[in-house]
């Protein structure tokens, strides 16, 4: 981030000061999240109350980290103040938060007031989406590198001139959403890293080197807890189906060797046990540790259950012990 500077000091319209937080501390971008982090866009499905619990138990079973998205549910950083009010240790990450969603100035007060109610506990991830996604908000997908390159130049503004509100103790870390080399380039110089979804290990090698040593990455890795191949694939196909009507990652793939007919339907077999791993958790230890190995900093695991709006939280339980190792 660019923004040296958030607040504006003095006292508040109600009397209260307002920090002028001129020389914020700055961490550095490539910081200790743990290894393994929890992925989920499930959340929507079920109460706030029952939300609350599972992030809870999430907390309690030493997941560092929980990372969930936006589609057409709950506003994420809803979720994300839910989520932190509901715990104590665990870092809540929005993977990601829309940008053609709410204004920069809206983004940036949200990010630096979370930062300061919940210190070293919120990452905010940022993303252009979809075409698709942003016709049903009336929003324009234009130039997505042009938009997000605008938008952070706007929220660094807002941080350092416009926002009002008592200052975090040290900036809080943002990271892009990217696939491409052009975003991946993007994410290193005015970010503090990547979300990486639906990418093998070598997307994760080739991000690692377009971002330099000093980034974080985070990707995500689909898994599903089931022995058997046809029932494991069938669940891995409901998930891969739905993302491969998206170009951004049929584009992606294409980069890393899958053609028409890996990418026909829901997927061939090639491509379907490359994104989703599936299988005993040893199975799910030797994907995070391919990421890892590639220059993954934290890998985000996204459970897939056969209830499809339910939680998997059996599944978290039974993976804990495994992942804590890590």
């Amino acid at each position: 981030m660019s923004a040296a500077r958030v607040g504006v000091g003095g006292p508040g319209r109600y009397g209260v000061a307002v920090t002028s937080a001129q020389d914020v501390p700055r961490p550095p971008a490539r910081r200790d999240i743990g290894k393994v982090g929890v992925w989920s866009g499930q959340f929507d499905f079920s109460p706030a109350g029952a939300v609350r619990e599972a992030i809870a138990e999430l907390d309690e079973l030493g997941y560092p980290t929980l990372w969930t998205g936006e589609v057409k549910g709950r506003e994420v950083l809803v979720t994300a103040s839910l989520a932190l009010a509901a715990t104590s240790r665990i870092t809540i990450a929005t993977g990601i938060a829309q940008i053609l969603a709410r204004n920069p100035l809206t983004m940036t007060a949200a990010q630096l007031a979370l930062a300061e109610a919940f210190p070293g506990r919120f990452l905010l991830g940022l993303g252009v989406s979809h075409a698709e996604l942003m016709h049903i908000r009336g929003a324009p997908y234009t130039r997505p590198l042009g938009q997000m390159a605008a938008y952070l130049d706007e929220m660094d503004q807002m941080a350092a001139e416009q926002y009002r509100a008592v200052a975090p103790a040290e900036l809080p870390p943002r990271v892009l959403a990217a696939l491409g080399p052009k975003m991946l380039g993007l994410a290193r110089d005015r970010a503090d890293g990547a979300h990486t979804y639906f990418v093998p290990p070598e997307h994760t090698a080739a991000a690692r080197e377009i971002l330099g040593p000093d980034k974080l990455l985070v990707p995500e890795q689909a898994f599903v807890l089931h022995n058997d191949p046809e029932q494991a694939r069938d669940l891995a196909r409901r998930h891969t189906g739905s993302y491969l009507r998206l170009p951004n990652y049929t584009s992606n793939l294409r980069r890393f060797g899958f053609d028409d007919d890996d990418l026909a339907g829901a997927g061939s077999d090639r491509l379907v046990d490359t994104i989703v791993a599936w299988g005993d958790p040893d199975v799910l230890l030797g994907r995070i540790k391919a990421h890892l190995d590639a220059g993954a900093d934290q890998v985000a695991v996204q459970v897939l259950d056969f209830d499809r709006r339910g939680l998997p939280r059996r599944q978290w339980r039974e993976l804990a012990p495994a992942l804590s190792g890590l």
